[in-house]
């Protein structure tokens, strides 16, 4: 499954298109490298998701087969690593 598509399906991003322009941007990656919206994503990966203060980490569990996942199902496609705040401020 495309790394958009997953972040679409497991509810990290609520949009498709959103989550294509975080990658474009450079706020996504995956095992600690930056990752295009097309990169597929495995059992095991651990993607980086960057948004303004935050930098969650989560670790794929499972791929779904279709492109719609459950609201319930959602959050069992991956588990939390970390969840930090980023605080750029002097």
């Amino acid at each position: 499954m495309r790394l958009d598509q997953f972040l679409r399906a497991s509810r990290l991003v609520l949009r498709r298109t959103v989550a294509q322009e975080l990658c474009e941007a450079g706020a996504v990656s995956v095992n600690g490298a930056p990752a295009r919206s097309s990169r597929a994503v495995r059992v095991g990966d651990e993607v980086t998701l960057r948004r303004r203060d935050r930098a969650l980490t989560v670790r794929v569990l499972t791929v779904p087969q279709t492109k719609q996942v459950s609201r319930a199902d959602a959050a069992s496609l991956y588990e939390i690593v970390s969840d930090i705040i980023v605080n750029d401020e002097p």
